[in-house]
């Protein structure tokens, strides 16, 4: 009997360390990362950008000239024929389809259309270490793009920062009651200015 209770005991134990060597095969054969690193992220349009849409494939007669224009706040550039199209939160290629859509087949035949974009910069001007034009490289605030221009000088006045827009909208800007978390911190889109002003004394 005890050979019995001794050989049912062995066994057991042999099936464990089967299925345990199975679970470690398995992750050595299918790690988590088995399709590879993710695809890097596709650039967006923001509001601000300026966009430029490129019309070919038709005779010189008929193919609409070339449309540049910045995003408006709402996030839509006007087209000839077609109106407003939302462009802020799309790629260029989900842009381009649905700008040929809109135009084929009801206002041509055959189309091809391009959108692009140039260089993603704001400026930030006036009392400010390194003034000029700073690239755009994700979401940034006032406060922000003001630290990527070197901070202020000690003739700025923190009080007096004049933000506008593309679009033409301007917004003043009280810096230190943004860091005290008293006044929202404005964000900053592609083509807006930035203007630390100087202190009267």
């Amino acid at each position: 009997m005890k050979l019995v209770v001794r050989a049912f005991f062995t066994a057991c134990l042999l099936l464990a360390g089967l299925s345990f060597t199975g679970c470690s095969s398995n992750e050595t054969l299918f790690p988590d990362d088995k399709n590879g690193p993710p695809p890097a992220e596709v650039a967006h349009f923001h509001v601000g950008d300026t966009v430029t849409v490129a019309f070919s494939g038709l005779p010189d007669t008929q193919t609409p000239s070339p449309h540049q224009e910045p995003i408006k706040e709402d996030g839509t550039i006007t087209l000839p024929d077609i109106g407003k199209v939302q462009a802020a939160g799309k790629t260029a290629g989900e842009l381009q389809n649905e700008i040929y859509d809109l135009y084929v087949p009801k206002f041509y035949t055959h189309l091809t259309v391009t959108v692009s974009t140039g260089d993603r910069v704001y400026y930030v001007r006036g009392e400010v270490k390194g003034p000029g034009r700073q690239l755009y490289v994700g979401e940034t605030t006032v406060s922000r793009a003001i630290a990527s221009a070197g901070d202020f000088t000690d003739f700025a006045n923190h009080n007096n920062v004049l933000l506008s827009r593309s679009s033409g909208q301007r917004i003043k800007v009280n810096v230190d009651k943004v860091m005290e978390g008293k006044e929202v911190d404005p964000p900053v889109y592609p083509g807006d200015q930035i203007e630390v002003k100087r202190r009267l004394f």
